[in-house]
């Protein structure tokens, strides 16, 4: 595995998840400016892009997997990075809402190119090393998150525009990169022809789950990813319902659990893996994310909260070594296809995890609520995760009888 090679997939990773975050802290002056309008309008519209952009990824991320199958991970990468530098510009030069709608839906498509870099890994990884390398994938984008928006807040003391020229510099930069480091994966053995019946989410869904146990093990990745992405949806409300915490203290502990992830992925994954293997590895981290869930619903003391974040972090084993078992069940010519999958499942949560966790926490923080609960959005995700676990132990149990003498 060539190391400049795999420094381009995870620079790619983290630009992809800086590229959320770190226009987040200017979207509202930007969208006021170029509205005209006050803070609510632009609320309703950031809301109205940030949800184009999560549905331009769930839909383009099988098209783009299924691409890279058969015309390789080198042009499908390259090329979406040179876009995603262009996109940046557009949006740092819109003067108009719709072309920051425009900017939006080719930032959403360019962005489902992780499932690409996450196929790249699977093509340069062995058997026994894939969790770990997909726990790189995992840590850059943990990286990416934490980096976003501290950098676009500190960017966007320079004016509202100025995050967007960054990473537009940013992904130019490693455009050129890529184009002296990145060689191509995908052998004329391993090409498969291009179809648009298995280029978007129904065509392949359908042909990953036709493969033994892929669906059961994609209906557990759903539930483990709606249930994880309640942090990001409710932290911030969270946190200051139950402990008063201000903006600042709000992004220190977004910070720490995005740390807390990037070293469990990048470095304990191993450790993990090593000891109790895959598939050990996510039956008892499904368990060990319905226990820290439980816990941050019912914690009454902000600082116990603190110290449970990188606790709750480590749960974070579970997502590569689950993603190593799937690869693993799908034939080298389908691993784009797969990832592309494992992409739009994740946007699926982007797009239902806020307004679901959100609804919750409303509900249960409303003044007429006799029961006032701010966690129980938490006891929900605890749910899912303790669904998924469910399904995974069904699995796990029957390959254990198939495998005994």
């Amino acid at each position: 595995m060539k190391n400049s090679a795999v420094t381009f997939i995870l620079i790619t990773v983290v630009l992809d998840a800086m590229g959320i975050g770190l226009i987040l802290p200017v979207m509202p002056e930007l969208i006021m400016d170029v509205r005209g309008a006050d803070i609510s309008q632009a609320a309703l519209w950031g809301g109205i892009l940030s949800a184009i952009f999560a549905v331009m990824q769930f839909t383009f991320a099988p098209t783009l997997g299924n691409l890279s199958d058969r015309f390789g991970r080198r042009p499908v990468l390259l090329t979406s990075t040179l876009v995603a530098a262009f996109d940046y510009l557009l949006m740092a030069l819109a003067g108009t809402i719709w072309l920051l709608l425009i900017g939006r839906v080719i930032g959403g498509i360019t962005a489902a190119t992780q499932s690409t870099a996450s196929a790249f890994m699977a093509d340069v990884s062995t058997r026994d090393k894939k969790a770990q390398n997909f726990g790189l994938i995992g840590a850059a984008f943990g990286v990416g998150f934490v980096l976003g928006p501290v950098i676009g807040g500190l960017l966007g003391e320079l004016g509202p525009r100025a995050p967007f020229y960054a990473a537009a510099i940013l992904a130019a930069l490693n455009f050129v990169f890529g184009y002296f480091v990145l060689p191509e994966t995908v052998t004329e053995e391993k090409r498969r022809p291009f179809r648009w019946s298995r280029a978007n989410p129904v065509g392949s869904f359908k042909h990953i789950g036709a493969l033994p146990g892929l669906t059961a093990l994609m209906v557990v990745y759903f539930f483990y990813q709606i249930a994880n992405m309640v942090y990001p949806a409710i932290w911030a409300y969270y946190t200051q319902a139950s402990f008063n915490w201000s903006p600042g203290m709000i992004g220190v502990s977004l910070a720490i659990y995005g740390i807390s992830i990037a070293v469990t992925q990048a470095v304990l994954i191993r450790w993990v893996i090593a000891k109790l293997g895959e598939a050990r590895t996510v039956f008892w981290g499904l368990i060990y994310n319905a226990c820290t869930l439980t816990m941050m619903a019912f914690i009454s003391n902000g600082i116990v909260l603190l110290a449970l974040t990188p606790l709750a972090a480590f749960g974070a084993v579970v997502a590569p070594a689950l993603q190593a078992i799937m690869s693993g069940e799908a034939r080298e010519d389908q691993q784009g296809e797969l990832q592309g999958v494992m992409t739009s499942i994740n946007s699926i949560g982007m797009i239902t995890a806020p307004i679901l966790f959100t609804w919750v926490f409303a509900y249960f923080t409303a003044p007429d609520q006799t029961l006032f609960l701010p966690g129980a959005a938490f006891l929900l995700a605890m749910t899912m995760m303790l669904s998924g676990w469910a399904v995974f132990a069904a699995l796990f149990n029957r390959s254990k009888a198939e495998d005994a003498p």
